[in-house]
């Protein structure tokens, strides 16, 4: 959360009113809710198996799924659709709602869909490298985006391993 120390329409003192809320204490009526930011995450199904990437931003060799932060005036299963374009260069089938996640670490609402895609991956800027995995070998993660792909693989009847991921 951002720490604002002062309203940012009258620059009154900002007072904590419940846990994470602050409020202009002078009474204009500014409120700073933090509310989180939401973002698609894609269990892209590509040739049977299921595409795990790496975001070169990333420490380590963890593979993830493909993800993005909802635009503007944009619907979270658009947002799937361009980022399985974006991210892989795939053609992504209209997108199957597996669930909504809370990632309070991150401050974001995981909102988990899956594809399936076809064409030729190709890795845009973001990534540096990816990985397909048959469903009943992939492993979860107990926050975020590993509970989207845990729901998927158990809708298949796959009980996924779970990862302990730092």
């Amino acid at each position: 959360m951002k720490k604002f120390k002062f309203c940012p329409m009258c620059a009154s003192p900002l007072t904590e009113t419940r846990p994470e809320r602050f409020e202009c204490s002078d009474g204009c009526g500014y409120v700073n809710y933090d509310n989180p930011t939401p973002v698609a995450a894609v269990v892209v199904e590509y040739e049977g198996q299921i595409v795990m990437a790496h975001n070169r931003s990333w420490p380590g060799t963890f593979n993830g799924l493909i993800t993005g932060f909802v635009d503007h005036r944009e619907g979270a299963a658009e947002c799937a659709v361009r980022e399985v374009k974006e991210e892989l260069d795939l053609d992504a089938s209209t997108p199957t709602l597996i669930g909504v996640y809370p990632f309070a670490r991150m401050n974001q609402i995981i909102i988990g869909y899956h594809v399936t895609a076809s064409g030729l991956i190709t890795l845009n800027e973001e990534l540096d490298s990816y990985i397909l995995v048959a469903p009943q070998d992939c492993l979860v993660w107990s926050s975020g985006t590993g509970l989207a792909l845990r729901d998927f693989l158990r809708g298949r009847g796959i009980e996924p391993e779970m990862i302990k991921i730092s």
